[in-house]
């Protein structure tokens, strides 16, 4: 499995301390705010932002990674309960982007729900016209990553794999009561992608816990 190759060649950063991310799944939290993190929200009064009652976010077919990664990091995070659409259409936006051969399809479909409202939550959320956007601060490609492919033996990771990490602010609006509210917060994570000549364009294989990046 291609995951099991990123594993192994990320086995001395997991003695390190860093971990193996996308790999090991906690509970699904059953909180409004479905990413698992210690961060609060900072509320504060705000406009409706111009962007609402859109659909999923196109990921464009593209062969440069860093482009594919910025598309996938914000159709992960961009979503509209009063757009008609329910959570997991914007999660099969992701899971279509996947590995094209299936090997990793289970794996990255249960990392996308870990970033998206379930059901429950999705209507709840609808109840206050609740919306969410992702302002981008960083993109790179972590060092850990870099370590992981000196210490890959040969034919350990398919040609073309790369690691993102992506560091930013996860926005959300919606209507308390009578009124607007917005709230942020900072959000981190990785992302595993695969690109030629492994695959004619950039594929994802599998997304880190929310907050717990490669750095």
């Amino acid at each position: 499995m291609l995951i099991a190759a990123i594993a192994g060649a990320l086995a001395v950063v997991v003695l390190a301390g860093i971990g193996v991310y996308g790999l090991i799944r906690g509970p699904h939290t059953s909180s409004l705010d479905p990413e698992p993190s210690g961060q609060t929200d900072t509320v504060a009064p705000s406009p409706r932002h111009p962007a609402t009652k859109t659909g999923p976010n196109e990921i464009r077919d593209t062969t440069r990674a860093e482009d594919f990664a910025r598309d996938v990091a914000l159709a992960l995070f961009t979503w509209d309960t009063a757009s008609g659409y329910q959570s997991s259409e914007y999660a099969q936006v992701i899971v279509d982007v996947g590995d094209p051969t299936g090997t990793e399809t289970a794996g990255l479909a249960a990392d996308v729900r870990t970033y998206l409202p379930s059901p429950e939550q999705w209507a709840q959320l609808r109840t206050h016209q609740t919306s969410q956007w992702l302002t981008i601060d960083d993109l790179y490609i972590p060092a850990a990553w870099a370590d992981a492919e000196a210490q890959a033996a040969p034919g350990q990771l398919l040609p073309g794999t790369t690691a993102y990490t992506v560091t930013g602010t996860r926005h959300r609006e919606g209507i308390w009561g009578t009124e607007p509210v917005e709230s942020s917060r900072p959000v981190a994570f990785t992302m595993f992608i695969t690109c030629q000549p492994t695959f004619d364009h950039c594929r994802l294989l599998r997304l880190s816990r929310v907050d717990e990046p490669l750095t």
